[in-house]
């Protein structure tokens, strides 16, 4: 067995590692062909990934144009520590003030630990602002090299 092979996640791993985690790095692709990569809280929702974001953005734009994108969610600090998982997929946007705003709230709860009443003032007025978005994936890539 390879090592690749070795160190690759299950399924369940894969889950409850995204579940754990709230930043990631996000890649579209700009109008030029050339990545546009930032790093982006979210949430997982249901065995996807959800993130938000300001309507004018660049992401948002090259995600209009071309809805392909990849998720890099890693973590770990030497070589048999490295854990990742790479998403290639494509993104369903969500632009209805309501779904928009069920992101901010999932996004906002994982991040600050507090209920979501305590924050829906500032959530509904950023939400205004912004779209949101779920992953579907079309390809999952993952290692873990604590195993190897």
């Amino acid at each position: 067995m390879s090592d690749r092979a070795k160190a690759a996640m299950t399924d369940q791993e894969i889950q409850d590692f995204l579940g754990a985690n709230t930043k990631m790095q996000l890649a579209t692709i700009n109008r030029d062909g050339t990545p546009h990569l930032v790093t982006m809280f979210y949430s997982y929702v249901d065995g996807q990934v959800a993130f938000w974001t300001y309507r004018s953005s660049q992401k948002a734009l090259n995600l209009a144009r071309d809805p392909r994108l990849t998720v890099l969610v890693e973590d770990g600090k030497d070589y048999f520590e490295l854990r990742g998982v790479q998403i290639n997929g494509v993104v369903d946007l969500i632009d209805d003030p309501a779904g928009v705003l069920g992101v901010g709230k999932l996004i906002a709860k994982d991040l600050t630990g507090v209920p979501e009443e305590g924050l829906d003032e500032f959530i509904a007025w950023t939400a205004r602002k912004r779209l949101a978005y779920f992953v579907r994936p079309t390809r999952v890539s993952s290692w873990d090299h604590r195993k190897l």
